[in-house]
């Protein structure tokens, strides 16, 4: 695949997690948390990338089905569901989710919804295909952070890495800069599943796990994390790299 071709799909879809470290661990185990028993019943991941998180969730659950839209990540994805006896992988767009009604315990959207075409039908879908009392755990872009995580465009050119306090511009401003990614506020989140059959569970922001500083700066980067992990418990979580939402269908 060419550099730009590279470049292009990290624009549209993100970066999948590609090697399991701490960061990944961590969001892991708030899944878990969050998730109680129904992380042993039927599982989505929605946007399961190349298939880490299935991997990690099929010891424990019941089923998992990954579902990707990128092709390349789907088959990526399948050569790891081949070696787990109870996972599975199919390539859909989360806004046509290709199951029934009430269908899965415990949906996972992991830093996925801010790349759909459209985030309210992605939203109603996963309602849609939830199981009374199922939970949808949710990550997002938080708005807040200082850093465009994803990029931007500048003179019609992409460019890759984090890019400081692009999301602080007006909307319209920030949207011109990074037309390929959404981001996201509590108000934005409430706006998605208004008048849904749903309760929020929990709600709270989350920094990263700065993984990439810790491997190349160790004292340095665990300060850090452990730093930024502290103000997860005070109102300066807003500033988190990522919103954390438990929803529950009624």
């Amino acid at each position: 695949m060419s550099e730009k071709r590279n470049l292009d799909k990290a624009a549209l879809c993100g970066e999948p997690s590609y090697v399991w470290r701490a960061g990944q661990q961590r969001r892991l185990d708030m899944i878990f948390n969050a998730a109680g028993d129904r992380v042993n019943g039927l599982i989505l991941e929605n946007g399961c990338g190349v298939g880490m998180y299935v991997d990690h969730l099929a010891p424990v659950a019941g089923k998992v089905y990954g579902l990707e839209y990128d092709f390349e990540r789907a088959v990526a994805a399948q050569e790891i569901a081949q070696q787990l006896e109870n996972a599975f992988i199919l390539g859909a767009a989360g806004e046509f989710l290709p199951f029934p009604d009430h269908r899965f315990d415990l949906i996972i959207s992991h830093e996925v919804l801010e790349h759909v075409q459209d985030d309210r039908l992605a939203v109603q879908e996963m309602v849609r295909t939830l199981k009374k009392k199922g939970r949808i755990i949710l990550f997002v872009p938080n708005r807040g952070y200082p850093y465009e995580t994803h990029g931007i465009y500048w003179q019609r050119r992409y460019h890759f890495g984090n890019i400081p306090l692009v999301n602080y511009l007006p909307r319209y401003w920030r949207n011109q800069l990074a037309p390929h990614v959404r981001v996201y506020s509590s108000s934005d989140l409430n706006r998605l599943f208004n008048g849904l059959s749903v309760k929020i569970i929990s709600r709270t922001v989350i920094f990263g796990a700065y993984d990439n500083i810790i491997a190349r700066f160790p004292k340095l980067g665990e300060g850090l994390r452990m730093f930024l992990h502290s103000l997860e418990k005070t109102p300066l979580r807003i500033f988190g790299l990522s919103h954390l939402w438990v929803v529950e269908k009624i």
